[in-house]
């Protein structure tokens, strides 16, 4: 699916993939503010602790939020939600599929009550607390500190050193077919540089940066009196595609470009005839009978909530209105205005033949995604180039060329931009979303990130410290999300900041004969509802934990094995036989055993 907010995948007794508190988090439905604070419990699961840490807040002036960490697997700001009915309170972590219900005591100091996940259902006892456990702040590598900004005549040596052994072995080694180009705009200035298997030229999906193009509509549509901002959706449709809610308030167009339109991520009629390009048969019949059985009517304090099929649906309805097909109204809006003639739903053949081969997260390739009443979610291709020009509109709307300003959409487009950069709620801490661009407080930068199948993406622009970047990859979003720490390294390095590190260092893979394999071939239970599941596919290693993707493991010994999408090690205990009993898994600075099933 499109990977433009990615999931906060953690374990019930274990973390294998990286969690990062960069990525937004939900709003929460609270009751009352007397529930307030930081909330810190021990939950014991399967022989071990595991400390349980909840900051609530309701108050009008921060904007709601709720954040739910789990301390000792170093998991922090997973988004969560709460209700609060007179003393009973729920908090709810979509992400793990996790549930706290309970009741807070009289003197508003302890919730008491059960954490339920999957199958378990646990005791967990939370206490008010002053202050909260901070996630631990890892000292970035020396090769990584920049005292100073990096001058933008000096990035490129600067990337060609901290790419140097992600093209050795990383996500850009030759055996992957993995390639990037870089756009980076300052003052004016730009710079494009590629690495691996693409050009400077090179055509990629964009994947859900898209959803910013449709935000943009919006806002072109809004400057030209077409709609308003908070106008119900249902009403841009044909008559009689939903019905109007028997009460209470609906859906709006600003609902569903803030991302809290309480729709879910994605339709549940989404059945693809071919998995390798999903979309391409979801068409706006599909899109509205959807609609019609979910209804338009609008949570109460809708949470914040990803959703590919609400900026989907927000691009079909702009279309209906408008009178003409979304990449139409695409080229129409923004693409025209701009000069931006290498960017498109459909390619042209001259785009076509600069299209990248696309490839999944284990580095095959990928068929491209063609989409169709979704588009406005995810279905626009550009180049490095194109991107920069739409990223120096964000920028400078005020210096758009005259000749676009004397053209009908070219008229709005500047207030249009600008109002896309209102923030309109507080997503999680320290981030705000305005139309489809989430923007980091500290700093003051919007970002949007993408991906496809095949594709991923990454843009960012400051407005005060005056630069853009993006990254376009022809590879799908891994658990190290590589893209996008690339495009937070580069902009950080413009900054002057810590830059977050995008290689880590990885032991050397040996050959492993497959009957020892088929010794460690099992299952093996961290907790009883948290399992690892290990299998042999010929030569090659697999592990897969309780509601997680599979990931291919790499072993250093016979008995010694590494994962390379997260830091993580596995040391397997055997018997005479050679059959595995247990496997140790080392991660976080902790060591947890895990004992084979039977």
């Amino acid at each position: 699916m499109l990977t433009g907010i990615m999931n906060f995948p953690v374990l019930a007794a274990s973390l294998f993939l990286a969690l990062s508190s960069s990525y937004p988090l939900a709003q929460t439905d609270t009751g009352a503010a007397a529930s307030d604070g930081i909330w810190l419990g021990t939950l014991n699961v399967g022989g071990q602790t595991l400390r349980i840490q909840i900051h609530l807040n309701a108050g009008p002036a921060a904007g709601k939020s709720c954040a739910f960490d789990s301390v000792d697997q170093q998991a922090f700001a997973i988004p969560c939600t709460a209700t609060r009915t007179d003393g009973a309170m729920t908090v709810e972590v979509p992400a793990i599929s996790g549930k706290w219900s309970g009741a807070i005591s009289i003197d508003g100091k302890t919730l008491t009550g059960t954490w339920a996940q999957g199958a378990a259902s646990l005791p967990l006892v939370l206490e008010r607390t002053k202050m909260a456990i901070e996630p631990p702040k890892a000292e970035p590598a020396a090769a990584e500190k920049a005292e100073t900004p990096v001058a933008l005549a000096d990035l490129k040596a600067a990337l060609d050193a901290d790419l140097a052994p992600v093209l050795r072995d990383g996500a850009l080694a030759p055996d992957t077919g993995g390639g990037v180009t870089i756009g980076v705009l300052q003052h004016g200035e730009r710079r494009i540089f590629s690495y691996g298997t693409a050009k400077p030229d090179s055509v990629f999906e964009i994947g859900s940066i898209s959803k910013t193009f449709t935000a943009t509509i919006l806002a072109q549509m809004v400057e030209q009196g077409k709609v308003k901002l908070d106008e119900p959706v249902r009403e841009l449709l044909p008559p009689g595609t939903v019905a109007k809610p028997a009460s209470g308030e609906e859906i709006r167009l600003i609902d569903l470009s803030d991302q809290h339109s309480g729709l879910p991520r994605m339709p549940d009629n989404f059945h693809p005839a071919d998995p390798a390009n999903p979309y391409a048969d979801y068409d706006a019949k599909l899109l509205y009978a959807f609609l019609a059985k979910q209804g338009v009517a609008l949570p109460a304090d809708a949470p914040f909530g990803y959703s590919n099929v609400g900026v989907g649906l927000l691009g079909q309805a702009l279309s209906v209105r408008a009178g003409v097909p979304y990449p139409k109204l695409l080229g129409d809006e923004i693409l025209t205005p701009l000069g931006m003639r290498e960017t498109a739903i459909a390619m042209t053949p001259a785009l076509q033949a600069r299209f990248l081969q696309g490839h999944d997260a284990d580095h095959k390739p990928a068929h491209a995604w063609d989409l169709d009443a979704l588009a406005g979610a995810g279905g626009i291709r550009s180049t490095a180039a194109d991107m920069l020009t739409y990223l120096e509109a964000q920028l400078h709307p005020e210096k758009i060329p005259t000749a676009a300003l004397a053209t009908p959409a070219g008229k709005t487009l500047p207030a249009a931009i600008l109002r896309t950069h209102e923030v309109h709620a507080q997503v999680g801490p320290g981030m705000h979303i305005a139309l489809n661009w989430f923007r980091y407080d500290k700093t003051g930068s919007y970002w949007h990130n993408g991906g496809t199948g095949g594709f991923s993406s990454y843009a960012i622009f400051n407005p005060e410290k005056d630069f853009a970047v993006v990254v376009l990859s022809c590879t799908a979003p891994d658990a190290d999300s590589f893209t996008d720490k690339l495009g937070m390294h580069i902009a950080q390095r413009l900054s002057g900041l810590p830059a977050v590190a995008i290689y880590r260092e990885m032991p050397k893979a040996v050959a492993v004969d497959a009957k020892v394999l088929d010794g460690l071939v099992g299952s093996y239970a961290l907790a009883p509802t948290f399992v690892l599941t290990f299998t042999r596919e010929g030569d090659r290693f697999y592990t897969q934990a309780t509601g997680q993707p599979k990931f291919e493991v790499f072993a250093k010994s016979d008995k010694e094995f590494f994962l390379k999408v997260v830091d993580a090690q596995l040391t397997f205990i055997t018997g005479p036989d050679g059959k595995a009993t247990s496997v140790i898994l080392h991660q976080g600075g902790r060591d947890q055993e895990a004992k084979r099933v039977p």
